[in-house]
């Protein structure tokens, strides 16, 4: 399921459970596992990005972005794309998109928890 199917079926998760489905070929473990990866992954770009100058702020936020679309992280690939534009146009304080982005990757967290937790 595309982002904008997902959009309109009104899929309050943070996660997109078919898109990663999709993703995953249905395969329940690997779901996990890359749900996991995720995780850490998110946690650890972030806080690199805090205090980190233009160039490296746009190249990490890239990498959630890639990473977050292919789980179907929505939110969060977008806040990283907004992380992403904004360091690459030399805003100077991007604590405030980088703050955005993490409240998405919280929320993230949260739809993983359940998901896991589901399994």
């Amino acid at each position: 399921m595309m982002q904008a199917e997902a959009m309109a079926a009104g899929s309050p998760s943070a996660i997109d459970r078919g898109h990663l489905a999709h993703m995953t070929f249905g395969d329940r473990s690997l779901e996990q596992e890359v749900l996991r990866l995720f995780e850490r992954q998110a946690a650890l770009l972030i806080a690199r990005m805090r205090g980190a100058d233009a160039s490296a702020v746009a190249s990490l936020a890239h990498t959630l972005k890639g990473s977050a679309t292919g789980i179907g992280a929505w939110d969060v690939a977008r806040a990283a794309e907004a992380v992403e534009l904004a360091s690459g146009a030399g805003v100077v304080d991007c604590d405030d998109a980088i703050a955005r982005l993490s409240a998405a990757v919280d929320a993230a967290h949260a739809a993983i928890v359940e998901l896991l937790h589901a399994a």
